[in-house]
């Protein structure tokens, strides 16, 4: 059953609010270091509570959450309430409005690897990133930005509920990715039991987060391990988190490309070779056409190596000799093929090692993989598709995992609007 409640959020107070936008700030893990350095220079930019300087330690986080209380930077409200958020947007190269409609609320943060845990991931996470985000969970016991979560509501039951309090928005702002966000509250006691009774029998999907609901995770294990008075209610237990109906047609899944860089010996020519006994190469003119070239192919991926463009797909008669011990369901995967056949066999790479290794990283923009092989940041770039809904969702039934960085839900969330506390003093209703 997953367990969710309304809660009392810190945010800015009410003068701050009237520039809410020059507050907010990207995600930990999406954040640029240049919308970093520019985001620091106000000194009270949320950026301060979800990315210390990296001269900072959580510690110091905390100092400055303990600051900007004693000053009433930021208040905490008065009344507990579920949050609801709507992102207004368009996708690139499309002028149809789109409308993401959810709330924020808490959720309790069941271990994911258990069975009987009521919220599912679709993604391996990646270790150094979880314990950067217990560090700071540890230090602070806020939670900064909410992770985002899909139930199931296909008669769009709440819809009704979260459009009324849209007439009286707390925040409306446009954010970095050129999204419209707009808060608003809800305190109607049987209202939110009407939220709380849709999705207390539904395992929730993760969709984006999965750094942050781990940390939340590990830090209710500890916390339990150290109460021999543990009931299940205290604040630890909570994690705060965005919900959007899985029915609706607003999530959009847009890919996230591998980088490879410091591998010894590496060289164009010998990966070519070693593809080759995998897959079908083909020279492209242009690498700006390798997103209309592999769309709808299976198995079809772009390579990049600076101004040399490459589309590759594996040879059918192949896909028999991956041998990890998956699913067929997984193994069928794109990103499970890549993994495989280019990643470990190809830049020798183990399977078991990918997680951690320093030679992948991931991208979104294709245009920032071009420029990273042009300027020689990356030795290749391995371009992908997006994944569709469906898939996530039978993986997540599956009980396994995509790899790391298979999916980007778009829109992002933002840092900024509010703040969920799990101190025991702020928490308690």
């Amino acid at each position: 059953m997953a367990n969710i409640r309304p809660f009392k959020a810190w945010r800015y107070n009410n003068k701050l609010g009237q520039q809410i936008g020059e507050l907010t700030s990207p995600l930990f893990d999406v954040i640029n270091e240049r919308q970093r350095d520019e985001l620091y220079q106000n000194e009270i930019n949320s950026i301060h509570l979800s990315v210390p300087l990296q001269a900072d330690t959580p510690e110091k986080a905390n100092e400055t959450i303990a600051k900007w209380k004693a000053e009433g930077i930021i208040k905490q409200d008065p009344l507990p309430a579920i949050y609801v958020y709507y992102q207004h947007f368009t996708l690139p190269g499309s002028t149809k409005p789109l409308t993401r409609k959810g709330f924020i609320c808490m959720i309790e943060a069941t271990d994911w690897g258990k069975p009987d845990s009521d919220i599912a991931r679709h993604e391996n996470t990646i270790p150094h990133s979880v314990k950067d985000r217990v560090d700071v969970l540890r230090a602070t016991e806020l939670n900064v930005s909410p992770t985002h979560g899909l139930y199931r509501d296909e008669d769009f039951e709440l819809e009704q509920y979260m459009d009324e309090s849209m007439r009286s928005p707390i925040y409306d702002s446009e954010d970095y990715q050129g999204v419209r966000d707009v808060l608003a509250v809800i305190h109607d006691y049987k209202v939110i039991q009407k939220f709380a009774n849709k999705v207390k029998q539904q395992k929730i999907i993760l969709a984006d987060g999965h750094h942050r609901l781990e940390s939340s995770i590990q830090y209710r294990e500890e916390c339990m391990a150290n109460n021999a008075n543990h009931t299940g209610t205290e604040g630890y237990n909570f994690h705060m988190m965005y919900l959007t109906n899985g029915a609706s047609d607003d999530l959009r899944i847009l890919p996230t490309h591998r980088l490879i860089h410091g591998i010894e010996d590496f060289s164009q020519e010998g990966l070519l070779e070693k593809l080759g006994e995998f897959f079908h190469i083909k020279p492209l003119a242009d690498p700006y056409d390798i997103h209309e070239i592999i769309l709808g192919k299976k198995w079809a991926f772009g390579l990049l190596f600076g101004d040399d463009a490459y589309k590759i797909r594996l040879k059918p008669e192949v896909h028999e000799k991956l041998n990890w011990k998956f699913p067929q369901l997984l193994k069928d995967l794109d990103l499970t093929v890549m993994h495989y056949f280019v990643i470990e066999k190809c830049l020798g790479i183990p399977g078991k090692d990918q997680r951690k290794s320093p030679h992948i990283s991931f991208e979104r923009n294709f245009a920032v993989c071009v420029k990273k092989t042009l300027k020689g940041e990356a030795q290749c770039a391995l371009i992908t598709k997006e994944l569709d809904m469906e898939t996530v969702e039978k993986v997540c039934a599956s009980g396994h995992t995509l790899p790391q960085k298979s999916t980007y839900f778009y829109p992002k969330v933002i840092c900024g609007y509010l703040f969920g506390s799990i101190k025991e003093d702020e928490f308690t209703l």
